[in-house]
C-alpha cells in the first residue's frame, strides 16, 4: 500500500490511524487489531446496512395480495330459478339489495329479473303472484283463491277482528304515531284492552314516548303491510275526505 513521509509519521496508510501510536498507549498490538475490527464491523451500519463487499443486503420479498374472486356469471334462466328458489322459503319479504349479496349479482339486474318474474306469473294466471311488501319481495296467493286458502289454513277456526279491532287498527294506521288518548277520542270509547289485542297479534306495536305528555306511542307493524299486501304505510287509500272536521279538536282535547 503507498505511505506518506514525513509529518504523517512512517508507515500510515492513507484514511488509517498509526498503529505505532495506538499500540504505544495502549501497551499492546491486539487493542489495534481489536479497534480496527470495531471499525470493519460498524462500517455496514454506517453505509446504510451494505455488507463488507458494498453490495446492500437483500430483502425479503412482499407477499402478493391475492385478488378477490370473480362474482359468479349467472345466466338468465339460473337467476330466475335461483331467485324463485329462495322466495319460497323466506318467511318475511326480502329487499333486493339481500338478493343481490346472496347471488353475488348486481341489485339492477335482480330487481329487473324480480319484475319480469312477477308480470310472468300474472300473465300466466297461476295461484300465487309475487309483490312487493313491507319494503320487499314475497310470493302470496291470489285473492280470488283467498276462500280456499283460508279453508285451508283456519280449518274451521275464527282468527277474524273484532270491528273495534278493526278500527282501532285503521285509527293506528292513519294517524300513526299516535298515543292511546287520542286513539281513544278519535273512536270515542275507551281502546286500551283493543290495543293490547292488536299488540298480541303483532299489528301494532310501541315506538317510543310523547316529548310533551310521555304517554307511549304506537305504529303499525311489519306484519300489519304483510297481511295487508303494502309496500309501505304511503300505499294506505287515502282517508282524509272520510274524517270528521272535529277530529283535531277531539284529540287536542284529551292530551
Amino acid at each position: 500500500m503507498a505511505t506518506v513521509q514525513g509529518d504523517l509519521g512512517t508507515g500510515t496508510p492513507l484514511g488509517g490511524r498509526d498503529r505505532t501510536k495506538i499500540s504505544g498507549e495502549a501497551g499492546t498490538d491486539d487493542v489495534g487489531r481489536d479497534v480496527a475490527a470495531a471499525a470493519q464491523e460498524a462500517a455496514p451500519r454506517a453505509s446504510g446496512g451494505a455488507g463488507t463487499d458494498g453490495v446492500p443486503p437483500k430483502r425479503g420479498r412482499r407477499r402478493a395480495v391475492p385478488e378477490p374472486a370473480p362474482a359468479p356469471v349467472l345466466d338468465d334462466a339460473e337467476l330466475r330459478g335461483a331467485l324463485e328458489a329462495i322466495l319460497l322459503v323466506v318467511d318475511q319479504p326480502v329487499s333486493e339489495l339481500v338478493l343481490a349479496e346472496i347471488l353475488e349479482q348486481a341489485p339492477e339486474r335482480v330487481g329487473a329479473m324480480l319484475d319480469e318474474i312477477a308480470a310472468g306469473y300474472t300473465a300466466a294466471g297461476h295461484g300465487f303472484d309475487l309483490r312487493r311488501a313491507a319494503g320487499g319481495w314475497r310470493l302470496y296467493t291470489r285473492p280470488e283463491y283467498a276462500t280456499y286458502v283460508e279453508r285451508f289454513v283456519l280449518d274451521g277456526q275464527s282468527v277474524r277482528l273484532t270491528q273495534a279491532a278493526l278500527e282501532t287498527l285503521a285509527v293506528v294506521a292513519y294517524r300513526q304515531p299516535v298515543t292511546r288518548s287520542r286513539i281513544s277520542a278519535i273512536r270515542g270509547v275507551n281502546c286500551d284492552g283493543v290495543l293490547r289485542t292488536l299488540v298480541g297479534r303483532g299489528l301494532v306495536e310501541e315506538c317510543g314516548t310523547e316529548a310533551d305528555s310521555g304517554a307511549y306511542l304506537y305504529r303499525t307493524t311489519t306484519m300489519f303491510l304483510e297481511k295487508l299486501g303494502l309496500n309501505s304505510v304511503d300505499d294506505l287509500p287515502p282517508l282524509a275526505p272520510f274524517l270528521p272536521d272535529d277530529v283535531e279538536e277531539l284529540a287536542d282535547a284529551t292530551r
